[in-house]
C-alpha cells in the first residue's frame, strides 16, 4: 500500500495549475507549469495519488495541454459536463445539452442578436457566432480554431456547453434573462472569468462530477481534495475535505472560506501536496 492510495486531488487548470490570465488578456502564449507543481505532482502520483484536472475547458480546448500535465485519473472537463479519460481517449460520463437548446437559444438571440459565444461539441469542433476580441483571444489561448456560423440552427448536436464571451454587463444581462425564462432552471450558468459565462445542463457542475469521478475511482468523500480560483470552482470546493485556493483567486473564493495557498505561478498545487504529505 502506498502513502496516497485512494486520495483524489483535483485541480482547476487556468490560473490554478498554470497561470494563463495574461495570455488570455493579451493573446500571448501561456507559460509552462511551475516547476514546483510538476515535481510535487510527480511525487504525489508516484506514491499512489490520483491527480485529476477539473477544468471549464471542453475537449478541444484542453487536448493539447493535457499532454503536458501529469495525471493519474480521468478528468472533469467542460465545467462539469463530462468526465474524460485522456489515457484511454474516451468519455466515461456525459451530461450534454438536449434538443431544447435550439428553441431556448432562439429566444436568447432574439433578445441579444449580436451576442458572441462559442459552442463546444463532444469531438474537437468548436462553432462560434458573432466572434469578437474575447473569442479570438480565447481561440489563441486554447489553440483551437473556431468555425463561424450565421445561424444557431446550423450547429449540430451533441453540444457539451455554450460559452458566452462579452463584457461583464452584457453577460450579466444574458444570465438574468435566461434565469427569468420558464426554462431557465434547465441550465447551470456560472462565470469562469469576468468575460466568460458558461452554460451547461442542470446538474453539470464541477462539484457533481468530482463526486461521480470519486465514485468511479472508489475514493471516499473524506479523501477528496480540490483547488480552484474562480466561481465555477466553488461547487467542487464545496465537496472537498479541505477546500484550497491559490492566492490569486477571486474575492468570492476567498470569501467562501477556502484555505489559501501560494499564488498560482509560485506553486499553489505543490502547497496542497505538501499539506497532504503531512496528514497521510
Amino acid at each position: 500500500m502506498q502513502k496516497f492510495d485512494h486520495v483524489l486531488l483535483a485541480s482547476d487548470f487556468d490560473n490554478t495549475l498554470v497561470y494563463t490570465q495574461s495570455a488570455l488578456d493579451n493573446g500571448t502564449d501561456i507559460p509552462p507549469m511551475c516547476p514546483r507543481n510538476r515535481e510535487a505532482l510527480d511525487y504525489f502520483i508516484q506514491n499512489g495519488g490520483l491527480f485529476a484536472i477539473s477544468t471549464g475547458r471542453a475537449l478541444p480546448a484542453f487536448m493539447d495541454y493535457a499532454k503536458d500535465v501529469p495525471m493519474s485519473a480521468p478528468c472533469v472537463i467542460a465545467n462539469g459536463a463530462a468526465i474524460y479519460d485522456f489515457r484511454a481517449n474516451e468519455y466515461l460520463y456525459t451530461a450534454f445539452l438536449g434538443e431544447a437548446i435550439y428553441d431556448h437559444m432562439a429566444e436568447v438571440l432574439a433578445r441579444f442578436p449580436t451576442l458572441a459565444f462559442e459552442v463546444y461539441h463532444d469531438d474537437c469542433r468548436i462553432h462560434a457566432m458573432n466572434p469578437n476580441r474575447y473569442i479570438r483571444n480565447h481561440e489563441h489561448l486554447t489553440r483551437s480554431p473556431v468555425q463561424v456560423v450565421e445561424r444557431f440552427t446550423d450547429i449540430d448536436l451533441p453540444i457539451i456547453k455554450i460559452l458566452f464571451e462579452e463584457d461583464f454587463p452584457v453577460l450579466d444581462a444574458v444570465r438574468t434573462f435566461i434565469l427569468s425564462r420558464p426554462w431557465g432552471r434547465e441550465y447551470e450558468l456560472i462565470y469562469s472569468n469576468e468575460h466568460l459565462l458558461e452554460l451547461t445542463a442542470a446538474g453539470a457542475t464541477k462539484g457533481g462530477m468530482i463526486l461521480r469521478l470519486a465514485s468511479l475511482l472508489g475514493v471516499a468523500r473524506k479523501d477528496i481534495y480540490c483547488i480552484g480560483d474562480h466561481k465555477n470552482d466553488i461547487p467542487m470546493l464545496e465537496v472537498s475535505a479541505v477546500p484550497f485556493a491559490p492566492a490569486n483567486a477571486i474575492p468570492a473564493v476567498h470569501e467562501f472560506g477556502a484555505h489559501i495557498v501560494s499564488h498560482c505561478s509560485d506553486g499553489a498545487v505543490a502547497d496542497v501536496v505538501e499539506y497532504l504529505d503531512k496528514i497521510y
